[in-house]
């Protein structure tokens, strides 16, 4: 307990000492300003969207989609992947496909992360969108904290599951949809504590662990990735209306339509952020930057701690070879052995 508590005093100095007002400064002035737009189309590539029906992934889906992309999103609801599918065929005369999958269980992360691995043509872009907000701490069916797979675990395996595919492939664009919030947690990550077993969970505190435990481990997946033509960045959406919250306590959401809701813009904001991140030339180079919408802007301290990073990297992988599913090899779920 000792060294934990010298740990995080060490952490807490190293970081005060790197805080700059300046970093703070231009968060607020990029809110201020709107995405850039990209016109080209994507006729033919491949987009993967995660959590495509409500929100932010659903007009990003249809802004993809009416630039020619086949899009394939990853869902956990049938019923609304299906109305997804409607909406995008009646206003667009194309074709989109889903693969259901809860993005807070392990087996079917892996499901989905084999399913994209087994794909025959190149993922041009992997949008990984879906995301919650917990007021509360509660446990997924593995009994892991829900925030933290959702937001962290989920990307994680599925990016490290195609790997393979990417070096094959050769080409592609991950893209983050992250969130300033990773900055509420100041000090940096509690590594001993990732779940929030020990210490008094809050839901921004929690959330903004998750978001910040994603942005680190995208410093190692852009190492790993830039030799094979494979960009990954992370990028904050804007202040936007979306469904996040909609699980919390009647206070929360009474205050979210409120104050929150009243002063936030339409997601097709950030579906044109997307777009232009996924699309425009202007990036197709750029990779392990933070973009608010569509301006790249220094990440705090604790984002830029690739000792923790590493540490961060090891553990996750202990975590998850303890569920024995085995990240490095493909998941029999239905049957089958890899790819048919």
């Amino acid at each position: 307990m000792e060294k934990i508590k010298k740990s995080k005093k060490s952490k807490v100095w190293k970081y005060w000492r790197e805080y700059k007002w300046s970093n703070v400064f231009e968060m607020l002035k990029n809110m201020k300003e709107k995405p850039k737009q990209c016109t080209e189309r994507c006729d033919g590539k491949v987009v993967v969207i995660t959590g495509a029906t409500s929100g932010i992934g659903y007009y990003t889906a249809k802004k993809y989609a009416s630039m020619g992309a086949r899009v394939i999103t990853i869902n956990r609801s049938k019923e609304k992947s299906e109305a997804l599918v409607r909406d995008i065929e009646r206003e667009f005369g194309v074709k989109i496909e889903y693969f259901l999958a809860d993005l807070s269980s392990l087996k079917d992360i892996y499901k989905a992360a084999e399913f994209l691995s087994c794909l025959k043509e190149p993922i041009d872009v992997l949008i990984h969108n879906a995301g919650v907000y917990l007021g509360k701490r509660t446990l997924t069916v593995d009994g892991l904290e829900t925030n933290f797979v959702v937001h962290y675990l989920a990307p994680f395996i599925i990016n490290y599951h195609l790997l393979e595919k990417y070096k094959e492939d050769k080409k592609g664009r991950i893209i983050l949809v992250s969130s300033e919030g990773y900055r509420f947690a100041v000090w940096g990550l509690n590594l001993d504590d990732l779940q929030f077993e020990k210490a008094r969970y809050t839901g921004l505190k929690a959330y903004g662990s998750a978001k910040l435990a994603q942005i680190l481990t995208m410093h190692i997946f852009a190492d790993l990735l830039k030799p094979y033509n494979v960009t990954i960045n992370a990028m904050h959406p804007g202040m936007v209306r979306t469904n996040t919250g909609r699980d919390n306590s009647a206070l929360y959401r009474w205050f979210k339509k409120t104050f929150i809701d009243s002063i936030s813009q339409t997601p097709e904001i950030s579906a044109q952020a997307l777009y232009y991140l996924g699309v425009s030339k202007e990036v197709e180079n750029i990779t392990d930057k933070f973009f608010h919408l569509t301006k790249i802007e220094e990440l705090a301290p604790p984002a830029k701690d690739m000792e923790e990073a590493k540490k961060l990297w090891d553990l996750t992988i202990k975590m998850i070879d303890s569920f024995g599913l085995g990240i490095k090899k493909s998941v029999d779920f239905d049957g089958s052995d890899g790819c048919a």
